[in-house]
């Protein structure tokens, strides 16, 4: 059942409604280094591209803070998971599948 809290999120039906707990955000990745905003975004293209929503945390006037990518507690895995492909297959995939992406427009 959607509702059931003891219910772990890769025993979750693709088609289950989830519950508030499980649209919770939460932090997905975080970093403070020089480069943080450039990976936070690329990371968000990965989600957004695979139809998961995040929320980007920080802002250029704030930098030295860092950034955080946040993902709804529900998706967790399925973000890891995407996250792991991406940096797996390389620059090199991502560089196919912008050109894949241009050749449709």
């Amino acid at each position: 059942m959607a509702q059931d809290p003891e219910r772990k999120d890769e025993e979750r039906d693709q088609d289950e409604l989830l519950t508030s707990h499980a649209l919770d955000m939460v932090a997905l990745w975080d970093s403070s280094n020089i480069d943080s905003e450039v990976e936070a975004d690329m990371i968000r293209g990965v989600l957004d591209s695979n139809g998961i929503p995040s929320l980007l945390v920080g802002g250029p006037e704030f930098s030295n803070l860092g950034f955080q990518v946040m993902v709804p507690r529900g998706k967790v895995m399925e973000a890891q998971r995407l996250l792991e492909e991406a940096r797996a297959a390389g620059p090199e995939a991502a560089a196919a599948g912008e050109l894949a992406s241009e050749e449709q427009k």
